[in-house]
C-alpha cells in the first residue's frame, strides 16, 4: 500500500471512532499563541484554567500581555505549571510580536510558511512543535504537527525507524497527503486523541481504534 493510502486508512479509523475533534480550541490568534506556549509539558485541562485566569483580566491581547509584569503573568498562568518559564516564554513571543510587526499577529501571519516558520523559531521557549502548531493553527496553514504521540503510534505499528526524528515524521505526512489545511489539523488532533487514550506508556491496545491496523495496510 502507498504511504499516502496508508496515512489515509489511519485517518478514517480514528475519525470513524472519534469524530471531529474541531481543535484548536481558541477564540483568537492571540489566544492560540499562547495556549501553544501553555500546552507545554503539561494537559490542556491546565492550560484552560489558566487561560480563562487571563480572560478574567482581559489580558488576552499582545498589549495586554506586553504591559502585564512578568511576575503577575507567572501567578496568571499558574495552573498550566512551569510558570516562572512560561510567563518568560510568552514574554519572549509577544516581545517578537512587538518588535518585529508593530504588535500585529496578522502581519506576521501574512507571510509564507517558512518564514513565520523560522521567525517563531528565532524566539527563545518556541521549539519545532510549538512553531508548527501555531502556524497550522494560528496562521492557517498547511503544516503538519509532529509531537509524541505521532512518533509513538508510528514506531509501535512499525511504520518509521525508532530512530526518525521530528524532520522525517513530518515529511511522511507533508509528501503523501493533500496539502490541506483542514485535513492536517483533523489529522493531527486525532493523533492527540488516540495517543492520549489508547497509546500511552502503557498502552490499550486491545480497545484502540488501531488495533488492527497492520492487517489492513499490509
Amino acid at each position: 500500500m502507498k504511504t499516502g493510502d496508508m496515512l489515509l486508512v489511519i485517518y478514517n479509523l480514528l475519525l470513524s471512532a472519534f469524530g471531529h475533534q474541531n481543535w484548536w480550541p481558541a477564540e483568537t490568534e492571540t489566544e492560540m499563541m499562547v495556549g501553544a506556549i501553555l500546552t507545554q509539558n503539561t494537559n490542556w485541562s491546565n492550560v484552560e484554567k489558566a487561560i480563562q485566569n487571563l480572560k478574567a483580566r482581559d489580558l488576552l491581547s499582545v498589549k495586554g500581555l506586553n504591559n502585564t509584569p512578568v511576575h503577575l503573568l507567572s501567578e496568571y498562568i499558574k495552573p498550566a505549571g512551569y510558570y516562572n518559564l512560561k510567563a518568560k516564554r510568552l514574554k519572549n513571543l509577544i516581545t517578537y510580536i512587538n518588535d518585529g510587526y508593530n504588535g500585529d499577529i496578522d502581519k506576521l501571519f501574512s507571510l509564507d510558511i517558512n518564514s513565520i516558520r523560522e521567525g517563531l523559531l528565532s524566539v527563545n521557549g518556541v521549539g519545532l512543535e510549538t512553531a508548527d502548531s501555531i502556524v497550522l493553527y494560528g496562521a492557517d496553514l498547511p503544516l503538519f504537527v509532529i509531537d509524541t504521540y505521532t512518533y509513538r503510534i508510528l514506531t509501535r505499528h512499525g511504520l518509521v525507524d525508532e530512530d526518525a526524528g521530528y524532520s522525517d515524521l513530518q515529511a511522511i505526512f507533508m509528501d503523501n497527503l493533500p496539502n490541506e489545511v483542514e485535513l492536517f489539523k483533523e489529522f493531527h488532533a486525532l493523533i492527540v486523541k488516540t495517543g492520549k487514550e489508547f497509546c500511552r506508556k502503557k498502552p490499550l491496545c486491545s480497545k484502540c481504534p488501531l488495533v488492527n491496523l497492520n492487517s489492513e495496510i499490509y
